[in-house]
């Protein structure tokens, strides 16, 4: 190795590294776009009702991008630890590196970055992604690394993940982001429909939904939590270091985001039921109602008006014709027919 500069010339080289996940990028791209856009025409609005839908706006875009944003993100359970480990197989070679593992619902992605980067005369800076979504074979991702020669605390670490080890993390993890996944999934429909009924007469509706969009967050928390605990955590030793892991930060935002719903769902349940004219104009809707119904609160308010009975009715009273209209109507052969009178 000493004519070839301690260079590995039998493995292919790592491939570059996007500085964030792209499918995250693209995510927090389009909900910027939305909020860009709703600022632009801001100014067309007059008044307080400005701050009250700016509030609105960015509070609603905030829970839909961050429950699509942690279901594809890979940080549910993270861990990095700094050590010295052997670099690649078939080599006495060591080197000082940081590892890092990311665990998300669909998969692992696993960090190697020397320090310094350039060590052994090549740049050691290794971002792998390994994935049991639907359609994916975890297995033949690992069997393909091995072929790649891949250095080892990457493989150390995809391995305590294949179906056969004796960790049992991959059936552990696999089973808690397909459950919690779905949850988020129906989650963000519920959002969708929060936003639909927040547009129209139905708020209270609104307000279910959004507490729904809560309640189903926490219960896709509480299935991760319970898979995850379900067998006791695998030591991973990396050289002469331990790696362990803890919840990452996308557990910590759903988390929060979940809470939030629930708040904003109760509050503007119990706002329904105490102040629900003040609810209206919070969101725009005009307060301003026929004098023929009025609104009871404990009777389904939006969506069931109370009509007058036919007591509280006015009288019917009689309108005089005009001397013209009189006349006509003594000219026809019929005259007590019911075109000819009120």
């Amino acid at each position: 190795m000493a004519t070839l500069g301690h260079t590995f010339p039998f493995y292919t080289g790592h491939k570059p590294i996007f500085p964030m996940d792209t499918t995250l990028a693209v995510i927090i791209a389009i909900f910027l776009t939305a909020l860009v856009t709703f600022i632009i025409i801001l100014p067309g609005i007059r008044g307080k009702m400005r701050l009250f839908w700016l509030l609105r706006v960015v509070t609603s875009l905030f829970i839909g991008a961050v429950i699509l944003a942690v279901n594809f993100s890979s940080e549910w359970f993270v861990g990095q630890v700094s050590t010295n480990t052997s670099y690649k197989a078939f080599s006495s070679e060591w080197i000082r590196a940081d590892v890092g593992l990311q665990v998300g619902l669909g998969g692992v992605n696993i960090t190697l970055t020397g320090t310094p980067v350039q060590q052994l005369n090549e740049t050691i800076n290794y971002n792998e992604e390994f994935t049991w979504r639907l359609g994916e074979n975890y297995a033949e991702e690992y069997a393909k690394a091995l072929e790649k020669g891949l250095p080892d605390p990457v493989l150390y670490l995809a391995e305590k993940f294949t179906p056969n080890s004796p960790c049992g993390l991959h059936g552990q993890y696999r089973l808690a982001g397909h459950y919690t996944s779905a949850m988020l999934w129906v989650a963000f429909l519920c959002w969708l429909l929060a936003n639909v009924m927040l547009s129209m007469p139905v708020l209270v509706y609104g307000g279910h939904m959004l507490l729904a969009t809560g309640i189903f967050q926490m219960l896709g928390l509480l299935f991760f939590s319970t898979a995850t605990s379900l067998t006791p955590s695998c030591p991973l030793r990396l050289g002469t270091a331990s790696l362990h892991t803890h919840h990452g930060p996308a557990f910590w935002i759903t988390l929060t985001t979940g809470l939030l719903c629930v708040l904003l769902g109760l509050a503007m349940a119990v706002a329904h039921r105490i102040h629900p004219q003040r609810l209206k104009a919070f969101f725009n809707q005009s307060t301003g109602e026929d004098p023929a119904l009025e609104w009871n609160p404990e009777e389904g308010g939006l969506l069931s008006p109370r009509y007058r009975s036919t007591a509280e009715s006015p009288e019917p009273q009689d309108i005089p014709l005009s001397e013209a209209s009189s006349e006509a109507c003594s000219k026809e052969k019929h005259p007590t027919e019911p075109d000819c009178a009120l």
